[in-house]
């Protein structure tokens, strides 16, 4: 048990900070998309040159800088534009700088690999936990060289944090690649070149409480109507008072409307993100705000009416119910879904999956439903595993962060707790523990079925290993009843009953010498035991 990392505890997982619907902008007319054009263009154009800005101050970032660039921005749009694009600069600068940082750690830790690999012998074996040597020659050449360009880039990375600089495509960097390969991709110049030009528009505006309807830039009204504050170079292409340009359609969010409802009547701030699909040629309106954090839900409480266990796979998730003991209950559930496909797919895959769990979890009046606390960013490098492709595309196909998100959004709205545990040994040690004894003629239990008993035992606080099974009949007493749950504070729950001296088991007690003396034989065989027999004289008569 030494090997063994140390399991950390399960927690409840906070509740989501905020809210985002959104709906679709229906029966526009020519002009109406005309005038959305220029406008995501035209504050596109001017969130590019202010990220070029940002970009060029690095380190030297200060408020002086800051309100400079806002009051170059005011006078080709309006105060509230320049803020919401100062605003959403700031934090795709921060963002860059995080994923720089990311980016530095999976070097080194490709780095320390490698060093460690070229150190030993070729064809040296490794342990579990610890990599061995490459295994020809020819592979221990090339990763030399591999290490060389890592390092190369590792001081390029480093150099750029120091010195405060980042990397930022305004648009993607995945889309501007796919210019290149237009053949693959089944796009042509012109549809790519729409949907570049689209993904570089700039079209939000942050909300402000007390202002008319909670946001003075974008303001959607309780009727529905959509109304835009034109920048000030499309002045003259307002169609109502104030240089605003009212849409000619109205819109309603079908998800939470009535809260968004009861926010703008009350003027509230929202926050609003037009956006336009290119390939469907549709236009969307996304509405955001911020929620109180809910309070958190005690563990113990959480666990009053049991648990169900989830172990998140690439193509399904495997559940089931565990009782306040941690005895599974039922039978197990496999929740399938396909992760192929475009990202609206998968996310309708991944969202039909957790809604047919938390119905399930809703039938079953349980309140807390049991999940690993995974994190792949570390562990699907190329040098930690190596010729494993297969393995690598596994793990990196599996949503785990945006599931747990999806699944601590859609359970605050149904009242489920989430918990998260430590995903340390589930898999090994349900399939070890879980596996074989739920098995059965009419039912075959899949080492992820166990795994679910494993953290939803985790999740209460119970061992993951069984009690010990009992011995066949009629040797000790009747096999069934040890492997029955025990609490956890009962003393040898996980070892063999103790040897119980006495006639049943026919094993001398180890004080019978003491009471050989006090003892009342009961039977002809019992005194000759306790007696030492002597044969008597002969008697001689006449």
């Amino acid at each position: 048990m030494g090997g063994l990392r140390e399991v950390a505890a399960p927690f409840v997982v906070a509740g989501p900070s905020g809210v985002a619907v959104r709906t679709r902008l229906k029966g526009l007319t020519p002009q109406d998309e005309k005038v959305l054009c220029l406008v995501g263009a035209h504050l596109g154009s001017l969130a590019s040159k202010d990220l070029k800005a940002r970009c060029r101050e690095g380190l030297g970032h200060s408020a002086e800088s800051w309100a400079v660039r806002k009051r170059g921005l005011t006078g080709v749009s309006s105060s509230r534009w320049a803020g919401s694009i100062t605003k959403a600069t700031h934090d795709q600068w921060a963002l860059a700088r995080r994923c720089q940082l990311a980016h530095i750690q999976g070097l080194e830790a490709g780095v320390k690999v490698i060093r460690h690999r070229l150190s030993l012998p070729v064809g040296h074996k490794g342990s579990k936990r610890v990599p061995g040597g490459y295994r020809s020659a020819h592979e221990w050449f090339h990763k030399t060289r591999r290490l060389r360009v890592l390092e190369t880039r590792l001081e390029k990375v480093r150099a750029d944090r120091d010195a405060g600089r980042v990397r930022v495509v305004r648009g993607g960097r995945r889309l501007a690649r796919t210019r290149h390969h237009l053949a693959d991709a089944g796009l042509t110049e012109a549809e790519w070149r729409r949907r570049w030009e689209a993904g570089r528009w700039f079209f939000q505006a942050d909300g402000e409480s007390g202002k008319r309807f909670g946001n003075e830039t974008i303001r959607v009204t309780p009727e529905g109507e959509v109304s835009i504050k034109l920048p000030a170079p499309l002045a003259d292409l307002a169609n109502a008072a104030h240089g605003r340009y009212a849409l000619a359609t109205k819109v309603s969010f079908a998800h939470r409307g009535s809260e968004w409802a009861d926010r703008v009547a009350a003027h509230r701030a929202v926050a609003y993100r037009v956006h336009h699909d290119t390939g469907r040629g549709r236009w969307y309106v996304t509405a955001s705000w911020q929620i109180p954090a809910a309070q958190a839900v005690p563990l113990e409480a959480a666990l009053a009416h049991g648990v169900i266990g989830v172990d998140t796979n690439a193509d399904h998730l495997a559940a089931w119910r565990l009782d306040t003991h941690g005895n599974p209950i039922g039978n197990p559930r496999r929740l399938f879904y396909d992760l192929t496909g475009s990202a609206q797919h998968r996310d309708a895959q991944v969202r039909h999956a957790l809604t047919r769990l938390l119905h399930w979890a809703h039938s079953c009046g349980v309140t807390a439903i049991a999940v690993e606390d995974l994190d792949f960013q570390a562990e699907k490098t190329r040098e930690k595993h190596g010729r494993r492709r297969r393995f690598r595309q596994l793990i990196s196909g599996m949503p785990t962060g945006k599931l747990r998100a999806r699944l601590t959004s859609m359970a605050d709205r149904t009242g489920m707790t989430i918990i998260a545990v430590d995903p340390a040994y589930t898999s090994k040690w349900g399939a070890q523990h879980w596996q074989k004894p739920l098995t059965s003629p009419t039912r075959k239990t899949s080492r992820h079925d166990a795994a679910s008993i494993a953290i939803g035992r985790r999740a209460q606080g119970h061992p993951i290993r069984r009690r010990t099974t009992p011995p066949p009949h009629d040797q000790s007493d009747r096999a069934g009843h040890r492997t029955v749950q025990a609490d956890r504070r009962a003393p040898g729950r996980e070892e063999p009953r103790p040897r119980i001296p006495g006639p049943r088991t026919r094993c001398v007690p180890p004080d019978a010498e003491r009471t050989r003396a006090t003892r009342t034989p009961n039977t002809v065989r019992d005194v000759r035991s306790d007696q030492e027999w002597v044969q008597d004289s002969l008697l001689l008569t006449e």
